[in-house]
């Protein structure tokens, strides 16, 4: 981890003639988006995936009505469904499941006070008049809400609401139209009411990014907004031709 600290340190050194006192904050951004970018084939290949999964949703439909009393049967058959097209049903996983070592490492890198037996110099550094190492109770408790540090905060909560509020209507368009599963002669499936239950959750996820940015310190803050606003962006383009309903349709078919 010391490897990765001297890295950032490095990179915000060559940050400061643009940044000067916030070039650390500029180098965590830039570092989350390498990161992103890195990962970007394999959200891209995710994309491929679910939409050749989404074209198979005719025949789950048929498969639902088949083993609608079943949903043991049902699952394998959705399986032998994406086994026979040559669809794997994991694929969307993959970005995320590469995406966990490196959040983890960078998020304890700018939480812990200290790397090595020294202290961690990279939470010394400001964005504007917040500390890196603060966190926005900190930032309550010197000035207020409308000091120096309270007004970095509120430009990320506005941020992060922002890309919210983005990502729970694009999830809502998504998941609309996208029926329970149910059995022949209309009753519903085992766990229709859990998949309904979810169905509504699902949207609301979005902003739980709001509460991380206040608990977290505002350096693995800033790597958490930098990489949510990839992930609407990235999304909002690569999933853009998917049909409504597709992916609820996929989680009830699962």
């Amino acid at each position: 981890m010391s490897f990765i600290a001297d890295l950032v340190a490095r990179l915000a050194d060559l940050l400061e003639p643009l940044f000067h006192g916030s070039a650390m904050a500029a180098a965590i951004v830039l570092v989350t988006a390498c990161v992103r970018l890195l990962i970007h084939p394999l959200s891209r290949a995710a994309a491929r995936g679910q939409k050749a999964r989404a074209k198979l949703n005719p025949q789950i439909a048929e498969l639902r009505k088949k083993h609608g009393k079943n949903p043991e049967k049902l699952q394998k058959a959705v399986l032998e469904l994406h086994r026979k097209e040559n669809v794997s049903p994991l694929a969307g996983c993959l970005p995320g499941l590469f995406q966990l070592p490196v959040f983890f490492l960078l998020y304890h890198l700018f939480s812990s006070s200290d790397i090595g037996g020294k202290a961690n110099a990279l939470l010394d550094h400001k964005l504007l008049a917040a500390p890196l190492g603060g966190r926005w109770a900190d930032a309550l408790g010197d000035g207020g809400v409308l000091g120096g540090a309270g007004l970095v905060y509120l430009v990320l909560f506005a941020l992060v609401a922002a890309v919210a509020t983005f990502n729970y209507r694009r999830t809502k368009r998504q998941l609309a139209g996208a029926p329970l599963p149910a059995a022949q002669g209309g009753e519903q499936m085992p766990g229709a009411q859990a998949m309904a239950a979810m169905t509504k959750f699902m949207p609301l996820m979005s902003f739980m990014t709001l509460f991380s940015v206040a608990v977290v310190p505002l350096a693995a803050a800033l790597y958490v907004v930098t990489s949510t606003t990839w992930s609407a962006v990235e999304r909002a383009v690569l999933y853009r031709n998917m049909p409504q309903g597709a992916a609820g349709a996929m989680a009830t078919a699962m």
